[in-house]
């Protein structure tokens, strides 16, 4: 079995940073594809961002290019979402996710094998 346990969310004001991990443990001998999702209330699940097997490629959504970046440290088992310029619209609960594929970056929550419980990121105004 595996388990994916997020951390790093928080209060930040409009503007500020926040950086995510998500440190997957069991089967660690496995790499997987990796993603984070976001859900804020009363809306869908949505993707953020997701990260081949050995990180050499990324897929972001447009609503967080050019502000969050995905990397990896296979070593240490562990995927982070560095999040700058945040706006009060990525208030969610983001969640990590991992895929057991060889190849791609998913954006659909369906292509998922393993979830987080989720971090909560509030931005303030």
């Amino acid at each position: 079995q595996v388990q994916l346990a997020e951390s790093g969310g928080g209060l930040v004001q409009a503007g500020g940073s926040l950086r995510l991990s998500c440190a997957v443990s069991g089967r660690t001998g496995t790499t997987y594809i990796m993603g984070w999702f976001r859900q804020a209330p009363g809306k869908e699940r949505e993707f953020v961002v997701a990260i081949t097997r050995s990180g050499g490629s990324r897929t972001y959504s447009d609503s967080v290019k050019g502000r969050f970046t995905i990397s990896r440290d296979n070593a240490k088992n562990t995927v982070y979402l560095q999040m700058n310029s945040l706006k009060t619209e990525d208030t969610a609960v983001y969640y990590c996710a991992a895929r057991r594929a060889l190849y791609g970056t998913p954006i659909f929550v369906r292509d998922y094998d393993y979830w987080g419980q989720g971090t909560q990121v509030t931005v303030s105004s």
